[in-house]
């Protein structure tokens, strides 16, 4: 399998799968010197991990991170920074059933269409569970990141038809939606329990901001910071859009209405959300994504198995209801990694 690496200099690759015995990442570029120990790491972790409230899976994981390389004395060496995180709650048998057919709204097929084989238990590479060595090599990234204070966060704009119309930051991690709107977190709350009870599953939308970007990063043709972004996002398996900015609006306006002036202290808007001509233009950097509903629901569904013959889906485990709480963490990681890469790659823009 190819395409496990993301990244030119701060580049990761991930591996390992969902019941399998460990999840980890590797990350080459990360320059030496920034002070880096496994709490720094764990404290990220933390905020992804399963089982923090009846919104989420109630697997138990633990997810203990262990720093293999490129860590001595607290500092990054300059050399392969390895880690390692183990898996300690996997239950196999949930998916005895699972292993002669296809799941619906996942890539079971896609997977036995192209290798012939795939490990039924829990999607394999392609769970979510992938994502927490997203998030291990993402809190890297904000260490170095955090020399040029650059911000990233992000939270839960929309549940269903339920969006959020306000923006306090400090409340995202204090209600396990993982909204910014605090009028409208305990519907958004009562709709993910409504689809839990109903064994079906949500989807929604976050919203990510990014602050103090300097002017320039990003390349100008095939890796404008917005597409790398776009590409970011879109590689963690639940994304089906991305807007920037002001996105999909701007299609009913005027150029008139729609350009962005810069001004002496600034800009005068911002509706091309912090990029244009594919480089960040100092404003903040704001995009969206649209993230589907759980595919695995414990309704009772309809498939084909592998010789081609209809048969029912009962799917059985733990898994999210919404996947937007826990994914919050998982954006801001990936857009770090990014702007990690595009910072080092900006160094050797001009002499």
């Amino acid at each position: 399998m190819s395409g496990n690496s993301f990244g030119s200099i701060f580049k990761i690759t991930t591996f390992g799968e969902s019941h399998g015995p460990a999840l980890g990442v590797i990350i080459d570029g990360v320059p030496a010197g920034i002070e880096l120990c496994a709490e720094d790491i764990q404290k990220e972790l933390d905020r992804r991990k399963p089982g923090q409230s009846i919104l989420t899976t109630q697997r138990s994981e633990a997810d203990a991170v262990e720093i293999l390389s490129g860590v001595f004395e607290n500092k990054t060496t300059g050399t392969a920074l390895a880690m390692l995180i183990r898996n300690q709650d996997q239950r196999s048998r949930d998916y005895g059933n699972l292993a002669e057919i296809f799941r619906p709204g996942h890539a079971d097929y896609s997977y036995f269409a192209k290798y012939g084989i795939r490990d039924h238990r829990g999607g394999g590479r392609s769970s979510g569970r992938e994502t927490a060595a997203r998030v291990a090599a993402g809190a890297v990234a904000k260490k170095l990141l955090a020399k040029e204070n650059i911000i990233i966060k992000a939270c839960t704009s929309r549940i269903g038809n339920i969006a959020a119309e306000r923006f306090d930051w400090s409340f995202v991690e204090q209600n396990p939606v993982r909204t910014a709107d605090p009028d409208k977190a305990a519907a958004m709350a009562e709709a993910i329990n409504q689809a839990r009870m109903s064994l079906d599953s949500i989807g929604g939308v976050i919203e990510c901001r990014i602050q103090n970007v300097p002017a320039g990063w990003g390349e100008a043709v095939f890796d404008k910071l917005d597409a790398v972004l776009a590409h970011a996002m879109l590689s963690l398996g639940a994304v089906k859009g991305i807007e920037f900015g002001d996105g999909f609006e701007a299609a009913a306006r005027l150029g008139s209405q729609n350009n962005d002036s810069p001004a002496p202290d600034g800009w005068l808007s911002n509706h091309a959300g912090g990029v244009l001509g594919g480089m960040s233009n100092g404003a903040e950097i704001v995009f969206r994504i649209a993230v589907k509903p759980t595919p695995s629901i414990a309704q009772k569904q309809v498939t084909v198995d592998k010789s081609g013959h209809v048969t029912d889906c009962e799917i059985h485990g733990r898994h999210d209801p919404c996947l937007c709480p826990r994914m919050v963490p998982v954006v801001e990681a990936m857009a770090a990694v990014v702007l990690a890469d595009m910072m080092l790659r900006n160094l050797s823009a001009r002499y």
